[in-house]
């Protein structure tokens, strides 16, 4: 792992590869007492689960394990969102639509996203994995909402995104409904944003909401521009 990377970062890993979610949970718990859970997720937990991934595409990490890091995620996730939303505030923005390309199934880096934005006060339409590019713009145009948030893992599955963009081009939604895009590989191929024609990424999830606020301004400038 990452030579920054802490001696608790160290264990939660080793908690995840021994399929011990009840002693991750026991953990993040502990930490989250200190430093509440929205951060328990962005300097706990994900860069644990970034190393899982880096792992998993080595296949260094068994479905099993993948599995277990997956629940972990979501029960962190739940808790997190719990404590933002305590209140029991509506959403005060959205909706948006956010979902995995087609034939990508790498889950925890869109479900963070989705977690921070709703804690952030997003209604957030989750479409889940494998979601085919017309779905994407269907769901939108029912919903009238004017983000649509595409997450992919590798690099074959990220240029399907491409087709969601040409879509919003032919049928005159482009500037009206913002396209985000987010996963492992734009990070490590920042020009690939521009290629599948996003309007945008976001480094983590943790910076989700601040990206969606920017297009959601933009969308709504475009509207009133039209």
């Amino acid at each position: 792992m990452e030579q920054s990377l802490t001696s608790e970062h160290e264990e939660l890993l080793r908690l995840i590869v021994d399929a011990d979610r009840d002693g991750a949970n026991a953990l993040i718990d502990r930490w989250a007492d200190e430093h509440g859970y929205t951060n328990a997720l962005s300097d706990l937990l994900e860069p644990v689960l970034r190393e899982i991934g880096e792992r998993w595409g080595k296949e260094e990490i068994s479905l099993a394990q993948g599995f277990v890091a997956g629940k972990i995620a979501e029960d962190t996730l739940t808790k997190a969102l719990a404590s933002a939303d305590g209140s029991g505030r509506p959403p005060v923005r959205g909706p948006v639509v956010v979902g995995n390309i087609e034939d990508d199934f790498h889950s925890l880096g869109r479900k963070m996203v989705v977690t921070f934005l709703r804690a952030a006060g997003w209604q957030v339409i989750d479409l889940g994995n494998d979601v085919p590019p017309h779905e994407f713009i269907a769901r939108a145009v029912e919903s009238d909402a004017r983000i649509i948030g595409v997450s992919a893992m590798m690099l074959v599955t990220a240029r399907t995104i491409r087709q969601v963009r040409d879509e919003l081009d032919r049928l005159g939604l482009s500037g009206r409904v913002q396209l985000a895009v987010g996963g492992a590989v734009f990070k490590l191929r920042p020009e690939l944003v521009a290629e599948v024609g996003g309007d945008g990424t976001a480094d983590s999830a943790l910076a989700a909401p601040t990206l969606f606020d920017e297009l959601w301004r933009r969308a709504h400038d475009r509207s009133d521009a039209a």
